[in-house]
């Protein structure tokens, strides 16, 4: 996603921990399948021999000659207002998962990026079973917990605690003439609002605002039968819930009933220095004393054609038994689509090296008169999903099964509004070196290209790829001003990462945009091989994942641009967003030095005769926040804790280190200058026809920065980084104190030279002095971070911090008493340093009475 974010593990797996239910290829079922004959409920025969409420009748008074009847994996029987589902007795036990989604939407149901057409409400797999007194059952399956061997008594006892629930039962309306399959009457089935088919979760329909089916107002529009899915569309209305400013919402829901291969696809373990989302189960056999999880990567089956078998074999170039194929909305607007179809075949290269040719491309919808079965909700069909809406995003998610985390489907949505905030991004970080970027409307064949790279980022998604914040990391600051390198290598190694365009070039080094752009890279394409490689040599998923360990390490071992870092690793300075290069304090300079050049202009290009002062004053909020963005890059790396994932047998080095010294020293000295002293280039003539206040806004900036590196979090940190790994390795590291004595020098540099403030030092004073006092007798709020942080966290009250920042409190009121004395300073100044000590020692007043703590 654009925005997209936990641990590791949770952001891998997804919003639940689901099982894999294969081992060697082999399918663990929670009921033990039944051969053939004993999977028939009853003989047609039995129906005489009891009476009921609803008897079993002959299959010919049930469906009728006059009914329209589709063959498909369930036969679908109808006629009028009224639908019958066959099921064959093959299909008892087989696993059939449901994927719904709003096929259009009502206006009234927005919830912010939500209450659109493709939003998923459902996805969850099923079972039919025979059930008691002539039932069909169905039932919703659980992945959470596994044990494949069924004469261990662990078996019994996981079976025992999981039994699947029972969401659906009917009567048997009638056999199939030859026994081979139950029918049921489906009517209710589908018209019902019920929680299989639609919105899987009351929580979903309260988001949309949504209260109970209105019946006499929502009806089955059709109900298609396939080979390996049955689709059923309908439209419903429902009562407006809680939402006061609408009486009811109509709305059209798809239904995708997806047969899942009887054989589930081979497995690929995960290892968490290669950046896939996963599903995952606790697996009671993998560990003789214990549990253990199974965590399994999801990508997409690519396979080569029986007859291309031995072709691939040698090394030959073959097209996959089915691609990965992205049909574009209809609805797009058509001057885009070119570009968002380019994004999906830049992958074409990444498969390419892997022995696949066309394994992944785009295509337009085909439209009704071409195919009038044919549904882009279908959830055997992937989409890019257009859609007109204020927000500036856009997201790939996608569709697996549980049991092997093969890929199913995915459904693209491409936010109409993404275009504002890709025009924002490209002005603010390219504007100073392409002059195309000045301009409230970018020229179509410039925007064409931002949305393709957003278009590839976001097929990364659905391909199985994680973000992978750590990638721009790896490259040397400078090299991003090379012309002739930046140009051949990218400025970043993976479009995973969420590195927009290069910032840190500057007008004479004459970049042009394939030194600008992100792209498909290094990174990108060796995560695509770990993960689609075909490694037949190997026997087991346990075999392939020792081979598969050490080709990655090697890998990382040669070349460090390969390097992972998870979005969810907040500590390590190295893996952020929106950043590039190896160092965030140089780069941050290169970027501010274009800022510099671009807010004195913005007036001239930005603004339209005839109209107010919006647009402007949008682009010079643009400009602010990108330089925000740089001094908190900057300020990532103080207290910044590197995690390295590495395996039992890599070569020894450290897991867990403080970044290094230079860097968080560094890191501090640049906030200093850019953020503590007033950045005054950034006030423009603009301000002045607007009601923004420029001391108010610098001033709230500088106190949210200091809030943030007063952190106790961070304080814990530095506290580990110089009591426990420095102690232990005898290396130099950044220290607590040591971060205020800079701050110090920093924020009060009037006090130690005998200097008048002004205003804006004035309040950033107050600031500091305020949050230190917070943080030395506040106990609300962040509280006891020791869990938080782990395995470099200390509660704040029995550890150190609590009287150092209280040391360097004191240290502030000394040097504010005695500059209350100086004479040689100016009124407001002394007032100043005279409410400082006042404030302190009411604090400190209150601590002796007993009134704080």
């Amino acid at each position: 996603m654009l925005k997209c974010q936990r641990s590791a593990m949770a952001i891998a797996i997804g919003v639940s921990l689901m099982a894999v239910t294969t081992v060697h290829g082999q399918i663990f079922r929670h009921k033990k399948k039944q051969p053939a004959a004993a999977q028939k409920s009853a003989t047609p025969s039995d129906t005489t021999k009891k009476s009921g409420p609803s008897p079993v009748k002959p299959y010919k008074d049930v469906i009728t000659a006059d009914m329209k009847s589709t063959k498909g994996f369930i036969t679908v029987h109808q006629k009028e207002d009224k639908y019958f589902f066959e099921v064959p007795n093959k299909m008892m036990g087989r696993d059939i998962l449901i994927v719904s989604r709003i096929s259009k939407a009502s206006a009234e149901m927005r919830n912010g990026s939500s209450g659109y057409a493709g939003d998923q409400i459902g996805e969850t797999v099923f079972r039919f079973e025979p059930g008691p007194s002539k039932k069909l059952l169905l039932r919703r399956i659980s992945f959470r917990e596994y044990s494949a061997d069924s004469s261990q008594a662990m078996f019994a006892s996981v079976q025992k605690n999981n039994v699947q629930a029972i969401a659906m039962a009917w009567p048997i309306a009638a056999y199939s003439p030859d026994s081979s399959g139950v029918v049921f009457d489906a009517t209710e089935f589908v018209n019902s609002d019920n929680e299989v088919l639609y919105f899987q979760s009351k929580k979903l329909k309260d988001r949309a605002g949504m209260g109970g089916q209105v019946n006499d107002r929502s009806f089955v529009d059709y109900v298609r039968a396939f080979n390996s899915n049955v689709e059923v569309h309908t439209v419903k209305t429902y009562n407006a819930g809680l939402n006061p400013t609408s009486s009811s919402y109509t709305v059209e829901l798809n239904s995708s009933m997806v047969l899942l291969p009887e054989k589930p696809m081979r497995a690929r373990a995960m290892d968490g220095r290669v950046g896939y989302f996963a599903v995952g189960y606790i697996d009671y056999d993998a560990d003789p004393q214990g549990v253990k999880q199974q965590i399994y990567v999801k990508r997409w089956r690519l396979e080569p054609k029986p007859e291309d078998v031995e072709k691939y074999k040698r090394g030959e170039m073959v097209e996959p038994a089915k691609p990965i194929v992205y049909y574009i909305d209809p609805t797009t607007p058509k001057k885009w689509v070119p570009y968002l179809m380019q994004g999906v075949n830049d992958w074409q290269k990444a498969f390419e090296k892997i022995g696949f040719k066309n394994a992944v491309y785009a295509r337009i919808a085909p439209t009704k008169e071409e195919d009038s079965t044919w549904s882009i909700d279908d959830a055997t069909h992937s989409a890019i999903i257009y859609r007109p809406s204020v927000i500036a995003n856009a997201m790939g998610p996608s569709v697996s099964d549980p049991r092997s985390g093969e890929i199913i489907e995915s459904h693209i949505f491409w936010y109409h509004n993404v275009m504002s905030l890709l025009q924002r991004w490209y002005m603010a970080q390219c504007g100073a070196v392409d002059p195309r970027a000045l301009s409230n409307e970018l020229p179509d064949s410039l925007m064409g290209q931002l949305i393709r790279f957003v278009s590839s980022h976001e097929v990364g998604h659905t391909l199985g790829l994680l973000h992978n914040f750590g990638s721009s990391s790896t490259v040397p600051v400078e090299k991003l001003r090379d012309k002739a390198w930046v140009e051949a290598h990218g400025h970043t190694p993976s479009i995973m990462d969420y590195a927009r365009f290069n910032y840190v070039a500057q007008p004479e080094d004459h970049i042009g945009e394939a030194g600008l752009f992100p792209r498909i890279n290094d990174y990108d394409m060796w995560a695509i091989k770990w993960g689609y490689d075909m490694h037949n040599e190997y026997k087991t998923i346990a075999e392939e994942k020792v081979a598969l360990s050490k080709m990655v390490s090697d890998s990382l071992a040669a070349n460090h641009r390969l390097y992972f870092g998870s979005e969810v690793n907040f500590t390590d300075a190295r893996c952020q967003n929106e950043d590039l290069g190896d160092d965030a304090v140089k780069a941050g300079e290169y970027g501010i030095k274009n800022l510099k050049r671009l807010m004195p202009g913005v007036l001239s290009w930005a603004g339209e005769k005839g109209e107010d002062f919006d647009k402007p004053m949008e682009q010079i909020k643009t400009l602010y926040s990108q330089f925000f963005m740089y001094v908190g890059h900057a300020m990532a790396n103080i207290g910044s804790v590197y995690v390295t994932e590495n395996m039992v047998g890599d070569a020894a080095k450290s897991n867990i280190e403080p970044a290094p010294y230079e860097k968080q020293k560094a890191a501090m000295a640049f906030i200093n200058k850019q953020l503590f002293e007033t950045p005054t280039w950034m006030y423009s003539e603009l301000l002045d026809r607007t009601t923004l206040n420029f001391p108010t806004e610098i001033s709230e900036a500088q106190r949210d920065m200091l809030n943030a590196i007063l952190g106790r979090a961070r304080f814990s940190r530095l506290l580990w980084s110089e009591q426990v790994y420095a102690a232990k390795n005898h290396v130099k590291v950044y220290t607590l104190t040591e971060m205020f004595e800079d701050l110090n020098k920093g924020i009060f540099s009037e006090a130690y030279a005998g200097k008048n403030v002004d205003l804006y030092r004035r309040a950033l004073q107050k600031s500091y002095v305020a949050r230190l006092m917070q943080q030395v007798y506040a106990n609300q709020g962040e509280g006891n971070i020791s869990d938080q942080v782990m395995p470099f966290g200390f509660n704040f009250d029995k550890s150190d911090e609590r009287a150092l920042v209280k040391e360097n409190m004191l240290a502030i009121l000394a040097l504010c008493k005695k500059q209350a004395a100086n004479a040689g300073l100016d009124k407001l100044t002394k007032l100043h340093y005279n409410d400082l000590v006042t404030r302190i020692n009411a604090q400190l007043a209150a601590e002796k009475q007993g009134l704080i703590k």
